[in-house]
């Protein structure tokens, strides 16, 4: 028997065991916590970087097919591009701006025409028996450039392309989304307020380039589309033609 009434339990008693109760989560004048947004601010700009770096190692890599002073031009355009990004929106991508955004559009469009260019100039080379393909070591290694730059090319259209870039993304756009991830299409599979970063993107250019056609992440508009459809058919001559006179190389020796 006691003395007088019972005092309340404390606050942390009535949560599971293994778990302390929040003060949101017990105020009823508060409700319970919102749960925590996972990408609550905008993405790093350093995968994006360190993608375009690789473009241009690979970019310097011989051959080299048009050069200012000596100098190759696309690594020289990128680069200035690049910088100019950087200083205008370091560190996370969350800036709305029109020029960040025309630049941004100027980066990827370079980086396209000069993969589509490098993928040309070794369809040429291949057809016409250039001495830069009659050797099996130096055309993988040529074969590997070109088809590593389309990639992160592309990569980097569609990360760009969809619902007006990563800048628009992180204010929450309004436009209809270019591609339907996974956890969009079912949000329990990620944590709440996740969106598509650059590495999702990158990971869509290589699976399409691998499989030519969408794996798990589907385009719903045509321009999408049309850029995967692109994307497919070059990776698809590529590796055919490559790896033909590859093996031609190795069957018959250099020409």
């Amino acid at each position: 028997m006691t003395d007088g009434p019972a005092s309340p339990a404390p606050p942390d008693a009535l949560a599971p065991v293994g778990e302390s109760a929040s003060p949101e989560a017990i105020d009823p004048a508060r409700g319970p916590a919102a749960p925590m947004d996972y990408d609550a601010v905008g993405e790093s700009r350093w995968p994006m970087v360190i993608a375009v770096f690789a473009v241009l190692l690979l970019s310097s890599v011989p051959p080299a097919r048009v050069t200012v002073l000596g100098i190759p031009l696309l690594p020289l355009v990128v680069g200035v591009l690049l910088a100019v990004l950087v200083l205008g929106d370091p560190g996370r991508i969350d800036r709305r701006s029109r020029w960040l955004r025309n630049v941004s559009l100027a980066l990827v469009g370079v980086l396209v025409l000069g993969a589509l260019s490098g993928t040309a100039f070794l369809i040429i080379d291949l057809v016409d028996g250039s001495p830069l393909v009659n050797q099996a070591g130096a055309l993988l290694i040529y074969g590997a450039k070109v088809w590593l730059a389309n990639n992160v090319a592309f990569a980097l259209l569609f990360w760009q392309m969809d619902r007006g870039g990563p800048a628009e993304r992180v204010h929450g756009s309004s436009r209809y989304p270019d591609f339907v991830f996974p956890q969009e299409a079912d949000p329990s599979l990620a944590a709440p307020g996740w969106r598509p970063r650059f590495i999702d993107y990158l990971y869509v250019a290589f699976t399409n380039a691998n499989a030519f056609s969408a794996t798990d992440t589907m385009p719903l508009t045509g321009r999408a589309k049309l850029a995967m459809e692109t994307q497919a058919l070059i990776s698809f001559v590529i590796l055919t033609l490559v790896l033909a006179r590859v093996v031609s190389v190795f069957t018959s020796g250099p020409s």
